[in-house]
């Protein structure tokens, strides 16, 4: 059975009567048709950067068949079908409305007869064992209700030999460095995403996510734990985001 982390109780609302996946798909409903812009906005565009990196890391397998978990409004799935060029890729979110907005995107980029979205749960992938070159996640796995569960099953549908790829956000090392990272996604962010959405609370979630999520090292401890080999990371924009790496052992 996955163990629960500290980071896995940490959740957008503060509602007792829902777990934190319900929480999370609520969330990402009420601001999926502001997200890309608030992203776009909030980031300036330095995480179209990071997801360029992750993926020509991704292209040197030449991976055919790809998994995009939490996928959201499929940037991710578009920017791999670019770079990667495979022949297919399946992305899954427990938000409908992101993938709505995301189908759309696809529809208009002419990409729907290699990217499929469905509503999917990173716990419970609906696919067979063995059915996937590649798993990526951008910014997802932070939301998983039960971490370990969510990379056991990611694991699961990859093939022998095939490869996770991670993107998540990190805090700086350097102290002053951190203390501005702290200053933007505490208050500045939240502040300026209010502009966009009366959801203020989805801002100040990625902030307290971030900081419990075990990150570095730490996480790559956990991939390790749950079974995956050759593992490592990658430190961007002066640490506030990793590329996670991982693979299924071939035997």
């Amino acid at each position: 059975m996955a163990e629960s982390l500290p980071h896995d109780h940490i959740t957008p609302f503060d509602n007792a009567s829902k777990g934190k996946k319900e929480q999370v798909a609520e969330m990402f409903d009420d601001i999926a048709g502001r997200y890309d812009l608030m992203n776009r906005v909030l980031s300036a565009g330095i995480d179209v950067g990071w997801r360029k990196k992750a993926l020509k890391i991704l292209a040197k397998d030449n991976p055919g068949n790809i998994l995009d978990v939490a996928c959201g409004t499929g940037d991710m799935s578009i920017m791999a079908a670019r770079i990667v060029k495979p022949q297919k890729i399946t992305g899954i979110d427990i938000s409908a409305q992101m993938l709505a907005v995301g189908k759309n995107k696809i529809e208009k980029e002419g990409l729907t007869s290699i990217i499929e979205l469905q509503t999917g749960d990173s716990e419970t992938i609906n696919f067979p064992q063995n059915s996937f070159d590649a798993v990526t996640v951008a910014f997802g796995v932070r939301n998983f209700e039960t971490l370990e569960k969510g990379l056991k099953e990611m694991l699961r549908v990859l093939k022998p030999g095939g490869q996770l790829v991670v993107l998540e956000f990190s805090q700086p090392k350097n102290g002053a460095i951190r203390s501005l990272y702290h200053l933007y996604m505490g208050i500045v962010a939240p502040k300026m995403a209010g502009l966009f959405s009366q959801n203020k609370k989805a801002y100040k979630y990625l902030n307290e996510s971030a900081k419990a999520f075990p990150e570095r090292q730490q996480f790559t401890d956990i991939l390790n734990k749950t079974g995956y080999s050759a593992t490592s990371y990658k430190t961007l924009s002066l640490g506030i985001c990793c590329i996670y790496t991982g693979r299924k052992p071939s035997n």
